[in-house]
């Protein structure tokens, strides 16, 4: 990444994500870590020690001293708060899910496309290196199998397991398969929360390919697998280890022969790597990778499987 200047960051939100995005920031050398903010303020000021930034009273003290700023709150202050930055012109870097609701991700959209901000929406499994490998080698997807499974996090409980844990596969799945959603077949139950803690999803494509994902936050351990089917072959990515395993299928009568081959991975900083792109991105006033389009798209189909639980009375607990 090459500059003439440092870009002015700010974090807002330093819980436990918004602490990782201003331990990063602060690391980088393109990026000047101008401050940090919180409405708890005693947490603010203990990031902003550990960093070695300054603590701000409020978010709205950045204007004028940042050039982008990465929004790390509950989501219901999405839509508010990335717009009072937007509307000046400052580059927003939205944690996942990109609002509450597609009027919200619109607003932020619309508001983004008029003042020329650079709107990135935090999915950082796409800057993972074991799927930025995989992609390589993904050409028309048949079928998707995702599991993302994890202990309770005891945060995060403002959104169900949709928007807290299954979003980033949804993204993912988009991001793979180039035709419509036209089929959404979902259930879930309650098991610490009063939100769904567990959901099941189908996805229909109109091209004639399924994703079948599972999103849980009750799991006895993680585990982050996303397996591609697609002609002659069966890729499989491994998230948290990341580790790509590629399964083909070599001609053979009366069957073929199935061999399997682990893809060497370098691997990297899925949330360096995602923020030093938006750095990137703010720097040239390039597209993100993930845009607030891809943003709302995610969360319209997370709409679309929180419908497909009522409506199928697939709720228990």
């Amino acid at each position: 990444m090459n500059s003439r200047k440092k870009i002015r960051v700010g974090v807002v939100g330093v819980g436990y994500l918004g602490k990782l995005h201003a331990e990063k920031y602060a690391k980088i050398p393109e990026a000047e870590l101008v401050g940090v903010t919180d409405i708890d303020h005693a947490r603010a000021r203990e990031i902003a020690s550990l960093t070695g930034t300054t603590a701000y009273p409020a978010y709205k003290d950045f204007f004028g001293h940042v050039d982008a700023v990465s929004v790390v709150t509950p989501t219901e202050s999405h839509a508010k708060v990335g717009a009072e930055f937007l509307s000046r012109g400052i580059d927003v870097l939205m944690e996942k899910p990109i609002a509450s609701n597609l009027a919200e991700a619109d607003a932020l959209i619309k508001e983004a496309d008029r003042s020329k901000a650079v709107l990135q929406v935090g999915h950082l499994e796409r800057f993972n290196a074991a799927f930025t490998e995989a992609r390589k080698r993904i050409t028309v997807p048949s079928y998707i199998e995702a599991h993302r499974l994890s202990p309770f996090p005891n945060r995060s409980t403002d959104v169900d397991v949709i928007l807290d844990v299954m979003i980033h596969d949804i993204d993912l799945v988009l991001s793979l398969v180039d035709s419509e959603v036209t089929k959404v077949e979902a259930s879930g139950t309650r098991v610490l929360t009063d939100k769904l803690d567990i959901c099941n999803a189908r996805l229909r494509f109109k091209n004639g390919c399924t994703a079948n994902i599972i999103g849980s936050r009750a799991a006895r351990e993680k585990v982050r697998r996303l397996n591609i089917a697609q002609s002659g072959s069966l890729i499989s990515v491994d998230f948290l280890n990341q580790q790509l395993f590629i399964s083909s299928v070599e001609p053979g009568k009366p069957f073929g022969r199935i061999t399997e081959e682990e893809v060497k991975v370098a691997k990297g900083d899925s949330l360096l790597e995602e923020i030093k792109s938006f750095l990137l991105c703010s720097m040239e006033k390039t597209a993100p990778v993930v845009s607030g389009w891809d943003g709302r798209a995610a969360l319209e189909v997370a709409g679309r499987i929180q419908e497909a639980v009522r409506e199928g009375a697939g709720l228990s607990g």
